[in-house]
């Protein structure tokens, strides 16, 4: 790790207007540029590892993941609502505290990160040709030719690209007029999400009418013998009752 690290002890995030974390002040201002400078916040983070999880079976490299990010936590809320975060020695993938990411960039073109970049590039492209029928491959080069247009667009109007962005849109990628179903895409759903759609499944039915038809007379017929019942069975009026009475006494 060079010795510049040293000295990144500490930032300041600020949420931007499209809701993503951005850099306003850090402690080693020489050796990183903080304009466009963004971090991803604990959430984003968790949903990139989600990402991540089916290129494991294509050969992914955790340390490579764990090599591309400093990992920063909550130290305070300032007046102003941004985030003073102070920098930790935990691994970023097995701590079980809420950490921000900041994608270890000095080197854009040969760092850690622009190593994940490619090494996470070439696992989804593997992964696409082995689970869609292409008539032709689809190459390394032309996910990033689209990936790079796009980020041309932000650039052409003045947006800087979050890392979130950048990671996600690899991730998530997928040629235009094909998909992958859910299951291929995010691997099995845990027990907890099973359960979840279970209950939701069972509440959407509860709550749709049941229109009536045929094989649901048999209800009105039974609540008809019911009352025919009923009234042949109940006791004799009072006046019935009189005129029995004066005919035993005659």
């Amino acid at each position: 790790m060079p010795n510049a690290t040293a000295k990144l002890s500490w930032c300041k995030a600020r949420l931007g207007e499209d809701m993503n974390w951005w850099i306003k002040e850090i402690s080693d201002p020489i050796h990183w540029d903080i304009d466009g400078l963004a971090i991803i916040d604990p959430r984003q983070f968790q949903h990139i590892l989600d990402l991540l999880e089916p290129l494991h079976d294509y050969g992914l490299q955790t340390e490579i993941v764990e090599e591309a990010f400093y990992p920063f936590a909550i130290e305070s809320i300032e007046k102003d609502k941004s985030v003073y975060l102070k920098r930790v020695q935990d691994s970023i993938l097995d701590s079980e505290e809420q950490l921000f990411a900041l994608p270890d960039v000095m080197d854009e073109e040969k760092g850690p990160y622009a190593d994940l970049l490619d090494h996470v590039t070439k696992l989804r492209v593997k992964m696409l040709n082995d689970l869609i029928d292409f008539s032709q491959k689809l190459t390394v080069e032309e996910l990033e030719e689209e990936i790079r247009e796009a980020q041309n667009a932000d650039f052409m109007e003045g947006r800087a690209t979050h890392f979130f962005n950048e990671l996600t849109s690899i991730l998530e990628y997928v040629p235009e007029g094909f998909e992958l179903d859910d299951d291929e895409e995010g691997g099995p759903k845990s027990e907890d999400e099973e359960l979840e759609q279970d209950l939701a499944d069972v509440d959407a039915g509860e709550e749709e009418d049941i229109e009536a038809d045929e094989t649901m007379k048999w209800d009105e017929d039974e609540d008809e013998e019911e009352e025919d019942y009923e009234e042949t069975t109940s006791p004799p009026d009072e006046d019935f009752n009189e005129d029995e009475e004066d005919d035993e006494d005659k």
